[in-house]
């Protein structure tokens, strides 16, 4: 089953904020969001209590998913947006949904700095427990503050996004968390303005089959750099601009199959730790959910299936 950017969502304006961060990401991840409202049952009130009743909390207590989906498809056409309503203590419930979604998001309370992600305890234990990432967000979150000041000093999502910070021990690394970071700076920032930023680079090898991937390479090639072509896009076609590739003095090369020196090259290249292999494992009977995933564009690398979890 494709993951899902999933979004714990209680009605409180942080949990609104979350969603629409949610809707932002899922968005750059080319994956659905699933709004996730969890309410405890009330118990039957006495016969003499003018309190609503158990059914009447619960009809109540829908609203919340449907109407901030109906809101989220307005404001981020494009989007699949998925609603579940379920029982159960929030902290356990969100902790179990957490373990099939791409990340979770909750809300938590702007208290400004970096201590201003105050978690309640549902929040702390979904943390504590949660075995895939959670994101916290603060009420009032808007896409703008998740990008660099334009050149008047403001805030705009016109800019680059700002910088992923990775806090790490660096006596026990975790890999997972390493990878996560990395993926985040790869779905949200722009690969050759990226590249630019440290002078562009001499050379590219375009591995990925999406067009998009070549250009974005191609954009961030320094003066007289090279792009070596050696995988096919899916459309057959590469759009590079003339008057930059012109006046840059770059060149695009095409290789079929390279040569054994540049196999060489990039061995390496990876024996030194300056390349990463981006792979997702995954048992032989999901191949039919998977081959759908990659025909939506959801796949970002290559999958490999494991024949000792089932065919």
């Amino acid at each position: 089953m494709p993951r899902t950017v999933t979004v714990g969502l209680d009605g409180s304006p942080e949990s609104r904020a979350a969603a629409e961060w949610a809707a932002r990401e899922a968005k750059l991840l080319g994956l659905p969001v699933r709004l996730v409202h969890v309410w405890e049952p009330a118990p039957e009130p006495p016969a003499q209590a003018p309190l609503p009743g158990a059914e009447t909390y619960r009809r109540w207590t829908e609203r919340v998913p449907r109407e901030a989906a109906e809101g989220l498809r307005l404001r981020h056409p494009g989007v699949e947006v998925r609603t579940e309503h379920l029982p159960g203590r929030p902290a356990e419930i969100l902790t179990d949904e957490a373990a099939d979604a791409e990340l979770l998001v909750l809300g938590s309370r702007a208290l400004g700095g970096v201590g201003g992600f105050l978690a309640g305890p549902v929040g702390l234990s979904v943390v504590a427990h949660a075995e895939r990432p959670v994101v916290l967000v603060r009420a009032g979150e808007q896409a703008t503050d998740e990008h660099e000041r334009d050149p008047a000093g403001i805030p705009s999502a016109a800019a680059a996004f700002r910088p992923v910070v990775l806090g790490l021990d660096t006596a026990h690394p975790d890999e997972d968390l390493i990878r996560f970071a990395f993926e985040a700076v790869h779905d949200t920032q722009d690969v050759g303005q990226e590249l630019k930023r440290y002078g562009g680079a001499h050379a590219a090898i375009a591995l990925a089959v999406n067009e998009a991937a070549f250009e974005a390479v191609a954009s961030g090639l320094r003066r007289g750099g090279k792009l070596v072509m050696v995988a096919l896009p899916a459309q057959g076609t590469v759009r590079v601009p003339i008057f930059d590739t012109v006046l840059g003095g770059t060149s695009v090369i095409g290789s079929i199959v390279g040569t054994r020196q540049d196999l060489a090259e990039v061995f390496q290249l990876h024996a030194e730790g300056r390349t990463r292999v981006i792979r997702e494992s995954r048992p032989l009977s999901s191949v039919n959910e998977s081959i759908d995933e990659v025909l939506r564009g959801q796949v970002k690398a290559r999958i490999v299936f494991d024949l000792a979890e089932g065919g």
